[in-house]
C-alpha cells in the first residue's frame, strides 16, 4: 500500500511538471509568432443553434453565459501576462464568436469563412469558406500570430480536432497543431 501511495506522488508530481513544461513551450512559441490561433467560443450553453436563429440579432441566437465570459477574459488576460503579440484577430460573424473576441481582445474584424456550417440552413458554405480561408491564408506574411475566434465544426473540419468551448489551438503555417490549451470557466 505504502508502494502505490509513493508511486502515485510520483505520478502526480511528474505530469504536473510535464505540464508547466508544456505551458512554458507554448509561450515561448507563440512568443516567436508565426502562428494560426484558433479558438473555439468562450462557454455558450447547448448545442447549434434555435430555430428562428438570425446572424444580425444576437438573442436569436445562442450566447455565451456568465462563465464563458469570465473565460473569455482568461483568455485575453492569457496573452497579456506573457506579453504574447497579436496582428490581427478575426471572428464569425455568430454572436458568442464577436463577444469571446470583444472580452478577450477587444478589437476584432469579423470573416465569413469562419462562420459555423453546423446548421442545415447553412452546411451548403462549408466548402466555399474553407476555400475562402485557404486564399485568405495566402496574404499571411507567415511572420506573425493571426486567432481566429471560431466554431467547433470550423476547427474541427480544419484539423479533424475535437476542440472544447474557449480551447486554445495553434497551428503552425502548415495547419499543422502545434498545440492546444484549455481555458476552464
Amino acid at each position: 500500500m505504502k508502494f502505490l501511495k509513493i508511486t502515485l506522488i510520483l505520478l502526480i508530481s511528474i505530469n504536473t511538471s510535464v505540464k508547466a513544461d508544456s505551458k512554458k513551450n507554448i509561450i515561448e512559441n507563440l512568443k516567436k509568432g508565426g502562428n494560426l490561433i484558433f479558438i473555439r467560443h468562450a462557454y455558450a450553453p447547448g448545442g447549434g443553434d434555435p430555430e428562428n436563429f438570425n446572424i444580425y440579432d444576437c438573442s436569436t441566437q445562442r450566447n455565451l453565459s456568465e462563465s464563458g465570459k469570465i473565460q473569455s477574459k482568461k483568455i485575453g488576460k492569457f496573452f497579456v501576462e506573457n506579453e504574447i503579440k497579436i496582428k490581427n484577430v478575426y471572428s464569425s460573424e455568430w454572436c458568442r464568436c464577436k463577444e469571446t473576441a470583444s472580452i478577450a481582445f477587444k478589437n476584432y474584424e469579423t470573416q465569413k469563412f469562419l462562420n459555423s456550417f453546423f446548421s442545415s440552413k447553412f452546411a451548403h458554405n462549408k466548402k466555399s469558406q474553407m476555400k475562402d480561408f485557404q486564399k485568405f491564408l495566402l496574404d499571411w506574411d507567415k511572420k506573425t500570430n493571426l486567432i481566429f475566434v471560431t466554431h467547433y465544426v470550423v476547427i474541427s473540419e480544419i484539423f479533424d480536432y475535437a476542440s472544447s468551448s474557449g480551447e486554445i489551438v495553434i497551428s503552425n503555417k502548415n495547419l499543422k497543431i502545434i498545440d492546444t490549451l484549455e481555458t476552464d470557466y
